[in-house]
């Protein structure tokens, strides 16, 4: 595949911006948006970008499209000691969907204001993309070797659980990786406020993915009938019955950890879970979904006319479960929900929880400490999930390194999947330094 032409300079942009800021704008104004099943703009663009980009390194790159447009790029750069086990660095091209009308600027202009770069990408992940791939560059340039080969990997359809990307890449394309025993991507190594001290969560673990659909039946009518078998009436009880369940905490051992680092820092150490997660400010609606089960309606779909009652009605679930406690969550979910609702199963996956030990977590700590000292690393089990599950299945340990330092008033957290998504450029080089400083001694 050819190598694109980078999207046209925005004039109000500053001057000059850090290569890792042109990096991620170029691949916020791709337009990736995945709106899942099936139905996505394609990462091809973006894919051929990033190959360019890793050429002009004099890396030599593989594509792989199973699926029309969903394009998975790859490269390796060699490392001085080969029989080391390779370390992968990956991301995924594709985002979440990004209604303009919800948004305060164009979310795929890529705008540079206020010391920060906005779009749909800039948390979610194509500021992590860019850093691993200004990282690398970094260390090529300087005509520098990695210890061990490096594997650089770019996936489609992550925001659809990899159904069209990495499960693919992992099922046809396997030699990818091959020597390759560990792995660093998304959504970890970034800082939060706890009680006023900045710490960063490396993320050690993800809960599994259970996306299922609710179906209820009853019988077609007009819309002015007594009408007692109603399958709109039927749904909704389900779906409220379960949007409002409050599902108990159960630790984890990474969680488990998360409570005592946490309890550590504020000097709290008899603090429930809950309040103990509350000190982390914004971030603890990330942190309090990793202690328990959460299952959130997300769609509703049901009749066609005013004037007529609807035979079936369905409604969207996005159910994430502690590893390992799949289908004890299915059964209860059909506790609460009753037996006259079908569940039906659309996307499951697994769980993943890794220790927070071992040569790899030592040097991301290390390399963390060395550019902010002091400052402590919590491990953390992810809400939601990474390209990491379809690589587990090859052996591989996955790990969220996305090392960020970011101001302590900032939603980081809130802005996944969110409207004004944006991240601050000085954090984007801070975590161009930690990266670089990884990847040199690891």
């Amino acid at each position: 595949m050819s190598g694109p032409t980078a999207p046209a300079a925005n004039a109000s942009d500053p001057a000059a911006l850090p290569e890792v800021a042109r990096i991620a704008r170029d691949l916020i104004r791709i337009d990736t948006q995945n709106w899942g099943g099936g139905r996505a703009s394609g990462e091809r663009e973006a894919a051929e970008y990033v190959g360019a980009y890793l050429e002009s390194l004099g890396l030599i790159t593989h594509y792989f499209e199973p699926i029309s447009r969903r394009t998975n790029v790859t490269a390796r750069a060699p490392g001085k000691n080969p029989d080391r086990p390779a370390l992968i660095l990956h991301g995924h091209l594709d985002v979440v969907p990004a209604p303009a009308e919800g948004w305060s600027v164009d979310p795929f202009e890529g705008l540079v204001r206020d010391g920060m770069l906005w779009g749909r990408g800039a948390v979610d992940m194509k500021d992590m993309d860019a850093m691993i791939l200004t990282s690398v560059a970094e260390l090529l340039r300087a005509g520098e070797q990695p210890d061990r080969d490096l594997i650089l990997t770019f996936f489609a359809d992550e925001e659809n659980g990899g159904v069209e990307g990495s499960q693919l890449v992992v099922r046809d394309r396997p030699e990818w990786f091959a020597g390759a025993t560990e792995a660093i991507s998304e959504v970890g190594g970034y800082s939060i406020d706890v009680a006023g001290r900045r710490a960063y969560l490396l993320q050690v673990g993800e809960k599994a993915l259970l996306w299922i659909r609710l179906v209820a039946r009853g019988r077609a009518a007009h819309g002015s009938r007594l009408h007692g078998d109603n399958a709109v009436t039927r749904l909704a009880e389900a779906v409220a019955a379960l949007g409002r369940t409050e599902w108990p905490v159960r630790l984890t051992e990474t969680t488990t950890q998360l409570l005592a680092r946490l309890a550590e820092i504020t000097g709290e150490s008899d603090a429930d879970p809950d309040a103990l997660a509350a000190y982390t400010g914004p971030a603890q609606g990330f942190l309090r979904s990793t202690l328990r089960t959460t299952a959130n309606p997300t769609g509703l779909t049901a009749g066609y006319k005013h004037n007529v009652i609807p035979d079936r009605a369905e409604a969207l679930i996005d159910v994430r479960v502690l590893p390992g406690t799949e289908d004890a969550a299915l059964a209860d979910i059909r506790r609460i929900i009753g037996d006259d609702v079908e569940i039906q199963t659309v996307h499951r996956d697994i769980g993943l929880e890794v220790p927070f030990s071992g040569d790899l977590v030592e040097r991301m700590v290390a390399a963390l400490g060395r550019h902010d000292p002091g400052a402590p690393v919590i491990p953390y089990l992810m809400g939601g999930g990474t390209d990491n599950k379809a690589l587990a299945s090859l052996g591989i340990a996955g790990f969220g390194f996305a090392p960020l330092r970011l101001p302590a008033d900032l939603d980081f957290t809130g802005m996944f999947h969110g409207v004004d998504e944006r991240v601050p450029i000085a954090s984007l080089e801070f975590g161009q330094r930690v990266l670089t400083d990884l990847i040199r001694t690891c």
